[in-house]
């Protein structure tokens, strides 16, 4: 739970290899599961093709409830995208945890607060590039910060940084706080011996399915969130 960094520097430049190595490992799952489902795509699909067209029909649902014209189709492979990594990333920690000497090498990579927030930034700045792109910057400026009235200047400035803040910190702290909660219960099953190690079996099978669930909903709600604030800023309001 206090778990230092591996930090290791490259040209000078530090790199932080226990937010790095996660993130990575969670890509590489990402894509050889993708590319393993998607193999000998058939007119009659085998299981594996209905699962992966279920979770792009999925993800397409969350697109057409938020922007149901013609605009939300392009955002179609960014929502499934997203919610696939997320959800890898928020289960990693579940079933591959690595801490020696006191340094944390592999965890969830959505159970450090760099990694959301640099989530949450880079989705926020597409939502402004795809703003400006689309009504130019004067369009962009009125339709985002001086609509429905000027006067709320203020607030809509002060809106896009806690839209920021929440969007990353709602999906650390509650990625966080499972795998805290899952070393507490490790704690608890080795301090007594075998009197605390047999209860503590079925805590951790409890709070890791549960922790299964509060991962898939963390990446749905991501995955929402990421849309509603591109359609703020792609359509007028």
């Amino acid at each position: 739970m206090n778990e230092g960094a591996y930090v290791q520097k490259l040209f000078g430049i530090p790199f932080n290899l226990s937010n790095d190595i996660p993130g990575l490992i969670a890509a590489v799952i990402v894509f050889f599961l993708l590319f393993w489902l998607s193999r000998n795509i058939q007119l009659r699909p085998n299981k594996r093709q209905n699962f992966i067209e279920w979770i792009i029909d999925f993800t397409n649902g969350i697109i057409k409830g938020i922007m149901p014209d013609e605009e939300g189709k392009k955002f179609g492979l960014l929502a499934f995208t997203l919610f696939v990594f997320i959800f890898v990333s928020n289960q990693l920690g579940l079933m591959l945890q690595l801490t020696a000497n006191g340094t944390s090498y592999i965890s969830s990579p959505t159970s450090n607060a760099m990694t959301t927030l640099s989530f949450a930034f880079m989705v926020l700045m597409l939502a402004h590039f795809l703003g400006v792109k689309k009504f130019g910057f004067k369009g962009y400026f009125k339709n985002t910060y001086l609509s429905p009235i000027p006067f709320l200047f203020p607030l809509s400035v002060l809106e896009e940084f806690t839209n920021f803040l929440t969007l990353a910190l709602r999906l650390y702290g509650n990625i966080y706080s499972g795998e805290v909660l899952l070393k507490l219960i490790y704690k608890l099953a080795t301090s007594f011996g075998i009197a605390s190690f047999i209860p503590a079996i079925p805590l951790e099978l409890i709070w890791q399915g549960f922790s299964v669930f509060i991962g898939s909903i963390q990446a749905y709600v991501f995955v929402t969130l990421t849309m509603v604030y591109i359609s703020q800023k792609v359509e007028k309001e």
